[in-house]
């Protein structure tokens, strides 16, 4: 039942869009992230920043999946090798192309997020003096570092605000903590609503069935615990393994879906991990799905025990689909769960605190379809597609007209 991302391959004829219209009239922005995985976050936003008129080029390091989301959002890709770990010389390779490509591009507001394409894509808008510069934090990767590299982290964050004029922060416990390490100003560092992204298309994510354990061959009376996202040990992989092992000791019938991808970060998995998960009777990995929607129906409950995030896209994925959610009181995740109402939070890095959270949960059908039931009124108050992103629309179009930051405009 295991598979990789190659078993998923965005090469599939069913994965050919064709782009839809980008007119080239309006006031030019360039999006930029350092992985094309990170492309994936985007959906919906860029569309909808076309459909206002603004004029979008999405760039990324090199991959399917920067071509797949252009396409699928209507604009322009364009691709700059970026590396995700401490590279110097690469950096500065990559630093001249983002220089060489905003200087011919010319646009008129840049948006840089991820660590890397935030530091080299505000220093090079910087450099050329673009006239909005925006840097938005998607999450703190010096949250799970320490010693010398959380200070070299902590130093490139505080660069990167420095060379934005803005410093957009992805949820409300992000911008506090943004504001406790000091990476920017207070007058530089915004929110727009309450935080995410994109929101969650409340049509697509919807209680339902689906296909999935039948395709599985997963009983409808099993228990499944569902994890959407990269595979990786700062989504606390390893930890939910163990706690999957305990749960079985209880609930001999109950399966792990894990719905993402081998991730080849500096937090990868190792081989013997991927082995364990690739074997086990119980685990399905699915891997890279373009579609999640259908993967939610089939949870009986979702957990995503991260070490640290922005605004985590996969658990408003869950609530909207009326599925209980489990995660970590960590910045960013604790914004994106009602504690007792919606889910559960716990504390990070802990097999046992997910052990007990999974068997109560399990254990209790009617508290599972109580905070599935309010997850989802709780998506469709806060966090409706529609919303949040007429929100961040009006955002870049106030760009203009706004005092930014401390009023330096260089």
């Amino acid at each position: 039942m295991a598979s990789s991302l190659k078993d998923t391959s965005l090469s599939d004829s069913k994965l050919h869009i064709t782009p839809a219209r980008q007119s080239g009239a309006g006031t030019r922005l360039v999006v930029g992230v350092t992985s094309d995985q990170t492309c994936l976050v985007l959906a919906g936003r860029l569309r909808a920043l076309r459909h206002a008129g603004f004029d979008v080029t999405l760039v990324s390091s090199p991959g399917e999946l920067l071509e797949f989301t252009a396409a699928a959002e209507g604009v322009r890709p364009r691709a700059i090798a970026m590396a995700r770990g401490i590279a110097p010389l690469r950096d500065l390779f990559s630093l001249w192309g983002l220089l060489v490509f905003l200087w011919r591009h010319r646009p008129a507001i840049t948006d840089f997020s991820t660590p890397k394409a935030g530091l080299l894509g505000n220093l090079a808008a910087w450099a050329l003096r673009v006239p909005h510069r925006v840097y938005t934090l998607r999450g703190l990767k010096l949250e799970s570092a320490a010693g010398w590299k959380w200070r070299l982290l902590l130093w490139a964050e505080r660069l990167s605000a420095r060379c934005a004029h803005v410093v957009l922060c992805n949820s409300p416990s992000l911008l506090e903590t943004a504001q406790r390490l000091k990476i920017a100003p207070q007058s530089k560092l915004k929110m727009i609503g309450d935080g995410s992204s994109n929101g969650v298309d409340l049509t697509r994510y919807s209680p339902g069935t689906s296909r999935v354990r039948a395709d599985l061959a997963i009983a409808e009376t099993d228990l499944v615990v569902g994890f959407v996202g990269r595979l990786t040990t700062d989504k606390g992989i390893p930890e939910l393994l163990v706690a999957f092992q305990n749960v079985l000791d209880q609930f001999s019938q109950s399966w792990l879906l894990l719905v993402g991808w081998f991730d080849e970060a500096e937090d990868a998995l190792g081989e013997n991990v991927q082995r364990y998960i690739r074997q086990h009777p119980r685990i399905c990995h699915v891997g890279f799905v373009t579609d999640t929607a259908p993967y939610y129906r089939a949870m009986d409950v979702m957990v995503l025990p991260t070490h640290r995030e922005g605004f985590p896209n996969a658990v408003l994925e869950a609530s909207a689909s009326g599925v209980p959610v489990v995660t970590t009181d960590t910045t960013g995740a604790r914004d994106a769960v009602v504690d007792g109402v919606t889910g559960q939070l716990i504390p990070p890095d802990s097999a046992n605190e997910i052990t007990a959270s999974l068997v109560k949960l399990l254990g209790d059908k009617d508290m599972r379809n109580r905070m599935g039931q309010e997850g989802r009124k709780w998506a469709v108050q806060q966090f409706s597609q529609e919303r949040v992103l007429s929100l961040a629309v009006e955002f870049y179009k106030g760009l203009k007209n706004r005092e930014q930051g401390t009023g330096n405009r260089d």
